[in-house]
């Protein structure tokens, strides 16, 4: 069976998982009942082996996608030559007044005819740990249970199925003003009687609707800004309040290459600018909620820190690779787990001082107790900053002094400074002062290549690298500096492609890995964001807008896109291009609308 393009895919979510469903209604991945479980569907890892759940019209049709306004319910469309229906997916949240926030483990998929008559095939096909085992499946009067699975996991419907070769199968017609329901979820199945599927569809419905409202944006962009941020919802671990990097593992950054990576994990990075962005858009409640993420994590973890952490605060499992499955369109390794938390990569320091610093601005209050946990960070900054590490791009290569971690412990001891005298926690910030003098002398001494014009990757090499363009945003130099004007011309003329930026210089970077990779679309908003600094604002809009094309029918962005074809490549859809888009087009609103 081919493979559905990367684009292809919308995703359903209740803050405790997701599930990719293709536009023509296959549910080709979910991870059961966390984001880091094993997979009980993987086809798009692997088509012959990963499992799949299928509902669409068993005739020639033509199909759409889109979500209900406001939320993530997701509605596809068919239309065939005897008639319509539509296939409504959604993972159930919402609140009760009892007891909080309601996430039953369930995938509700319904069927309804809206015109004519249309025949129907469903493939029920589970796999339960990413394929490792044999399924077992049996029916029972109200549905079909996975019987080999650990605790039994079934699908309730009235629609009667056929098992044949660890796979369910049905073929059935459904007239006008008719509905097919079919829920997956943990135990028996049950009677229809009993999974209230319309109830829990419109507290769903409710429930995303008042998020989407919450918060205070309006302006330019306001479709793409507010999807952002309800997809950055469906990246949220609700019981702990971490946020994962992307739903997914092992989407290539490169077809058929070996760039493939466990993103279902919790970067301080992400969460440092997850609540930066909600803060802008007006959303101060949940702003707070990540910042005591951040300090549970520091507490946890003490003042050395790591780069990720498991969605539970706890430590990512150990990187693997499942040699069963055949990658997606034969990309391998497919891998779990990720070994970049045994790295050191001294922007945590910073991600946290800054993420505490923009808390502060919207009139965060920060405990003296928190305070000590930021101090300490601060502290390990200035233990640290002078040794090479990993940088912000993982690299497989050894350790070197890359100046975006310089620009971060800079960041984190000035934001403590910032932050010890707006609450008065500390008197005596000479020393600290002083080294970030040190520090910020030594990035523009020895990060600046005379010969190239341009700050590049790190302090031996000429190879240019886009996460230098933080600097302005970070205020260590102003967009209008000559030395950040030389290299942004620098980097849109060595990393450009198509209009999109590359993280960095591959011809040029030994970065420990074979092949290559699409362009990281986060970075094309940091150049935006200087572009708005500088006041080429028709350049930035320009650049945003060519940024937008990279999005799919939903408004869903991955984490790389081929510059040549616009297509999806990477874990999707993932936290930082959002978070990104949201900050970025915030900052476009600002410019354009009241200027700068």
């Amino acid at each position: 069976m081919n493979y559905r393009r990367i684009n292809d895919y919308g995703v359903i979510g209740n803050k405790l998982s997701a599930a990719l469903v293709s536009s023509d209604g296959c549910i080709d991945w979910c991870c059961l009942p966390r984001f880091d479980s094993p997979s009980v569907f993987a086809a798009i890892l692997d088509s012959e082996k990963g499992g799949r759940f299928w509902i669409k019209p068993s005739t020639l049709f033509s199909n759409s996608q889109a979500y209900l306004p406001g939320t993530n319910i997701l509605v596809t469309t068919f239309a065939t030559a005897t008639g319509k229906v539509t296939l409504t997916d959604f993972m159930p949240c919402y609140e009760n007044a009892d007891t909080g926030l309601a996430q039953p483990v369930q995938i509700h998929r319904i069927l309804e005819c809206t015109e004519g008559e249309v025949e129907f095939e469903a493939f029920f096909e589970p796999r339960p740990d990413y394929a490792r085992e044999d399924t077992r499946l049996g029916t029972r009067k109200y549905g079909v249970i996975v019987q080999s699975h650990p605790e039994p996991l079934s699908l309730s419907t009235r629609v009667p199925f056929a098992l044949k070769d660890q796979s369910a199968h049905t073929v059935s017609s459904i007239r006008q003003g008719e509905r097919a329901e079919f829920v997956l979820h943990y135990g028996e199945p049950l009677s229809p009687a009993l999974y209230r599927t319309a109830d829990r569809l419109e507290k769903t419905r409710r429930y995303w609707e008042k998020v989407a409202t919450g918060g205070t944006f309006y302006g330019l962009w306001y479709d793409t800004i507010l999807r952002s941020y309800l997809a950055l919802h469906l990246l949220v671990y609700q019981p702990q309040g971490a946020i994962i990097a992307a739903p997914t593992t092992s989407l290539p950054e490169e077809i058929g290459g070996e760039r493939n990576w466990d993103y279902r994990y919790a970067w301080l990075r992400d969460t440092s600018l997850t609540l930066s962005a909600f803060s802008l858009m007006g959303y101060r409640g949940e702003a707070a909620g990540y910042m005591n993420w951040l300090a549970r994590v520091c507490r946890l973890r003490g003042p050395e820190g790591q780069t990720l952490y498991g969605i539970g605060s706890n430590d990512p499992p150990e990187e693997r690779t499942l040699t069963h499955l055949s990658g997606y369109m034969d990309s391998r390794p497919v891998r779990i787990g990720n070994d970049a938390y045994h790295q050191r990569q001294h922007d945590i320091f910073g991600e946290v001082l800054e993420a505490a610093h923009n808390y502060m601005n919207i009139s965060g209050y920060i405990s003296r107790d928190t305070w000590q946990l930021l101090r300490a960070y601060v502290l390990s900054a200035l233990r640290y900053w002078r040794e090479p590490d990993s940088g912000i791009w993982e690299v497989r290569s050894p350790p070197a002094h890359f100046v975006h971690s310089k620009l971060i412990c800079w960041v984190a001891i000035d934001r403590g400074i910032k932050i010890a005298r707006h609450f008065g926690y500390e008197n005596d910030l000479t020393r600290w002062e002083k080294t970030a003098t040190r520090i910020r002398n030594d990035v523009l001494r020895r990060g600046w290549n005379a010969r190239r014009k341009a700050f590049t990757q790190h302090y031996e090499t000429e190879a240019l690298d886009a996460s230098v363009l933080l600097m302005p945003a970070y205020g260590l130099l102003p967009s209008n500096d000559e030395r950040m004007v030389s290299t942004l011309d620098r980097i849109q003329e060595g990393l450009d492609r198509n209009g999109l930026l590359l993280r960095y210089d591959q011809a040029q970077v030994d970065d420990g890995l074979k092949g290559k990779e699409g362009a990281f679309l986060a970075c094309s908003t940091w150049l935006i964001r200087n572009l708005i600094r500088l006041n080429r604002l028709d350049d930035a809009v320009n650049r945003y807008e060519r940024l937008l094309k990279c999005g799919n029918h939903l408004g869903l962005f991955a984490e790389m896109a081929d510059p040549s074809t616009d297509q999806a490549l990477g874990n999707f859809p993932l936290a930082l291009t959002h978070l990104n888009l949201i900050i970025t087009g915030l900052e476009l609103n600002q410019a354009t609308l009241w200027g700068w």
